[in-house]
């Protein structure tokens, strides 16, 4: 919950910003409070609109911070299902779209795993390109060319 008058912080993709919130306000009502999910607009004392980009995370301090390298579980999509028709091998570099953005990153496969078939469920290490705000159980898809070509969830935070 993002309360006027309340410090909160600019998390993901740049360096990590607290701010104070002056305003919220949906379809042109000021509110007292935003939740999380919703649409809103938050007025950010001495932050310019340049300053915030999509994809990063208004929070309370402290309780989420930005992160590069994860472990996933990563289910791809079959050529029935829309996927990949082709399999993938370690170095792929799709976009892993978490939340409302997409960020580029680089797939590292288990020990002993040559290629990724569509179809198959793997554990795979990500690096990220950009910091973004993640904890654990967190969902992602992973898109090429705008298409979704599989869908993953956090299962650990390696930095």
């Amino acid at each position: 919950i993002v309360k006027t008058g309340e410090e909160i912080q600019i998390v993901g993709i740049r360096d990590t910003q607290t701010t104070t919130c002056t305003g919220v306000e949906m379809f042109r009502k000021l509110l007292d409070e935003g939740r999380a999910g919703e649409n809103i607009g938050a007025l950010l004392r001495g932050t310019k609109r340049d300053d915030v980009e999509r994809g990063q995370v208004l929070a309370k301090p402290g309780t989420i911070t930005p992160h590069t390298r994860f472990e996933g579980e990563v289910y791809v999509l079959s050529k029935d299902e829309g996927g990949r028709h082709t399999p993938f091998f370690k170095g792929y570099r799709p976009q892993f779209y978490f939340r409302t953005t997409d960020i580029t990153g680089a797939c590292e496969l288990p020990e002993g795993v040559e290629m990724v078939m569509p179809g198959d469920n793997v554990k795979m290490d990500v690096t990220l390109i950009n910091p973004i705000a993640m904890e654990e159980g967190l969902r992602f898809a992973i898109r090429e060319g705008g298409r979704t070509v599989g869908a993953g969830v956090v299962s650990k935070i390696i930095e």
